[in-house]
């Protein structure tokens, strides 16, 4: 035995629940079937579902019911013999003949299909064709009524043996037997076509709930995992700092002279402090970046000046790999909208980055230019693009000789903590955050950042940053 929920759904699918006339029959269907039988025959037709609506109809109005509906008698007698006909019960073959007191007839057939009755069919009125005068009771049903029109009125009733009416409603009920099977098959299959969306679409709600409920999951496990990185990093900072300073005071000879080798120690331990802490210091940058507790305090903001502020700190580093760094700035650059410090904490790790996979002898590469962006390029604007005119902006290009960025990984370099070689027999170190945090750094002046080939070989890093904020007026 089925379970409740799939018989359910087998009866929603197979009809089992009950089918009404009007479900499987198509209107326009029937009522062009009606119409035909009424153009042949002659023989008023109407088809009734169970429940008593009209679903077909095809009679002219019939002079004599016109004629008696004009007298208060003849329209009780109508409206009593349109009552009994529709009412009329119908024996076990599904079918009835009612002979009216005016001397007309109705036969009266039921609608089966998967020996149900779903509805019934009412033929007539019409005489025998014998029959030429009214009877007794109509000639009396109002004496005010015209006899000579009574009668020639009845004479212009459609006629019809009732036998012949039986074979006519054998014939009509072979029809919508076929029209009722085509329906149901149509029904059948626009209720499997439905069930199998109703079924998709729960189950793209069951995925969306549990997607949901893993995406909610992900999301609170991403915000414990930036409070652990935000509190292990401030934590350890401190221990640290002392770690390094007490190697300088070590270094320095404030506890006594050290040999050469006892110095050259303890300024290992204070470098590899130093490394330790930029890491901290990266790892609490993104914490921040993340949370968007880190405020940038943009203020007009002189390109030259960091360029070559960075390209000096780099300096010591580039010559112990016998790189080159070059800055290269075009004449007559605006000041820029932009946090001075943070915008040099990016090209620092850009430069830093590119030295570290440029081989000896290679070139470094600092420059500037005036570009421009469209102002959709910032959701500042609101989305108002065709209203919005380019914005001026600055385009830094960090570009190195180095090894390069296959460009399959150049949308990943970006990830935090991703590496392209994170092997680890990988030549450079590094802990993959520093892109991760330019990345953040340049949204947050309404920039951005790519990477294109350098031609021949090695790798560009293009930054876009407008000079002045978006504004909308």
């Amino acid at each position: 035995m089925l379970p409740p929920t799939a018989a359910k759904t087998f009866d929603e699918l197979t009809l089992g629940h009950g089918v009404s006339l009007e479900d499987l029959i198509d209107r326009d269907a029937l009522g062009e079937m009606v119409k035909s039988f009424y153009e042949l025959f002659n023989v008023p037709l109407r088809i009734f579902s169970e429940d008593g609506k009209l679903l077909g109809d095809a009679a002219d109005q019939i002079p004599l019911y016109t004629f008696l509906n004009s007298v208060k008698a003849g329209r009780a007698a109508l409206s009593d013999v349109a009552g009994k006909v529709k009412n009329l019960s119908l024996g076990e073959d599904g079918m009835a003949s009612f002979p009216c007191p005016t001397g007309e007839s109705y036969r009266v057939a039921a609608i089966q299909y998967d020996g149900k009755r779903i509805g019934r069919m009412i033929l007539g009125p019409f005489l025998a064709i014998a029959v030429s005068e009214p009877p007794q009771a109509l000639l009396t049903l109002d004496t005010t009524l015209d006899a000579a029109r009574l009668r020639e009125l009845f004479q212009a009733m459609p006629r019809a043996e009732d036998d012949s009416v039986v074979k006519l409603v054998r014939h009509l009920q072979r029809t919508l037997d076929l029209l009722l099977f085509s329906g149901h098959r149509a029904l059948l299959t626009s209720n499997m076509h439905l069930a199998s969306v109703r079924e998709s679409f729960r189950e793209l709600e069951d995925k969306n709930d549990k997607l949901q409920t893993a995406f909610d999951r992900l999301k609170e496990l991403d915000r414990l995992k930036s409070n652990f990185l935000a509190t292990v990093s401030h934590e350890l900072r401190t221990p640290l700092t002392s770690i390094i300073g007490y190697s300088e005071m070590l270094v320095e000879g404030l506890a006594g002279e050290m040999s050469a080798e006892q110095r050259e120690f303890v300024q290992t331990i204070r470098d590899k402090g130093e490394q330790l802490l930029q890491l901290i210091k990266g790892l609490l940058d993104l914490s921040k970046l993340e949370s968007g507790t880190m405020s940038l305090r943009k203020s007009q903001t002189d390109i030259l000046s960091i360029l070559r502020d960075v390209a000096q700190t780099m300096t010591p580093t580039a010559r112990k790999k016998e790189v080159d760094i070059v800055v290269e700035v075009e004449n007559g650059l605006p000041l820029i909208w932009a946090d001075a410090e943070r915008l040099r904490q990016v090209f620092l790790n850009l430069t830093e980055n590119a030295i570290k996979f440029t081989p000896p002898t290679g070139k470094v590469t600092l420059s500037a230019r005036i570009t421009a962006i469209d102002a959709a390029h910032s959701d500042d604007t609101g989305g108002v693009v065709i209203l919005s005119a380019r914005r001026t902006a600055v385009e830094f290009r960090v570009a190195d000789t180095g090894i390069g960025i296959p460009e399959s990984e150049r949308g990943r370099v970006f990830d935090a903590f991703y590496q392209v070689d994170s092997s680890s027999t990988r030549e450079a170190g590094g802990t993959g955050l520093g892109l991760s945090i330019v990345r953040r750094l340049i949204d947050g002046h309404d920039g951005s950042v790519r990477i294109v080939d350098n031609t021949p070989k090695g790798t560009v890093f293009i930054v876009t940053i407008p000079v002045k904020r978006a504004t909308i007026g």
